[in-house]
């Protein structure tokens, strides 16, 4: 991973940004961050949260953050609002019918795990979820090792799910979709514009194993000083990473790209 510096900031128009501990710091969206965002927002930048948190929440964001959209449940779906028609506009993978199937499923499977792993715990907002199961490792419990996040990954992937680590929580689902496929489908669907051919015309920020799809996919890849905990999880690793954590660190990032 190299030092922001070295990222060059000229064409990019776009950024794509994972939210717990990367926009937010210790569970808190501080004013640095925030302020941040707005002024990316308001340059007529593009701007998008790609978060592992649930419809609940990103119904919420969509409407009330400087976003142009949010990618939630590890790219599940997409939201996005539009303020002049006053409607919030909804694009899942899965129907109704197949969400509704599957929670009854993951329901199970997390009773499992809450029985195998001592001191894991359903994530708080697992009742605002619609596709996936969300284990706490270290949020609302006392923080349990990586290794014990890497049992609960195992147990979720031997009941046929997919599985990926966050900076808090271990998300399962059933399916092979993932942050960086329904990044591509926004792109096409909202800003007509095709991923692969533009892709460096993009960043992304994270901090966790679970943005490794996106690292590997844009160029201009960044990690929070933060990410740094997860170094040996990464694969691959971000392209470059900022000298100050979470969203200290986002700032630094906004900084450098719009050149101030």
């Amino acid at each position: 991973m190299r030092p922001l510096a070295g990222l060059p900031s000229q064409g990019i128009r776009g950024l794509f940004f994972d939210i717990d501990d990367t926009l937010t710091t210790e569970g808190r969206l501080t004013s640095l961050a925030y302020s941040a965002l707005e002024r990316w927002k308001e340059a007529g930048r593009i701007s998008v949260a790609v978060t592992g948190r649930p419809a609940g929440w990103c119904d919420h964001i969509a409407r009330m953050w400087p976003v142009d959209a949010v990618v939630g449940e590890n790219g599940a779906f997409y939201f996005c609002y539009d303020a002049k028609a006053r409607l919030l506009e909804k694009r899942f993978l899965q129907d109704d019918a197949t969400r509704a199937a599957n929670r009854a499923r993951l329901a199970s499977i997390g009773a499992g795990i809450l029985a195998a792993v001592p001191g894991c715990a359903l994530a708080s907002d697992q009742h605002y979820r619609e596709t996936d199961l969300a284990i706490d490792f270290c949020e609302d419990v006392p923080a349990l090792p990586l290794s014990e996040a890497g049992r609960i990954a195992d147990l979720m992937r031997a009941e046929g799910l997919t599985a990926k680590i966050s900076s808090i929580h271990v998300n399962g689902w059933f399916g092979e979709y993932d942050k960086l496929g329904m990044a591509k489908t926004l792109a096409s669907e909202r800003f007509g514009t095709d991923l692969d051919q533009t892709r460096e015309q993009f960043a992304y920020a994270g901090d966790s194993p679970n943005d490794s799809p996106m690292f590997a996919y844009f160029p201009s890849s960044v990690g929070v000083a933060n990410v740094r905990r997860f170094e040996t999880l990464l694969d691959p690793p971000p392209a470059f990473v900022t000298s100050a954590e979470a969203g200290a660190g986002f700032a630094e990032l906004v900084d450098h790209l719009m050149g101030r």
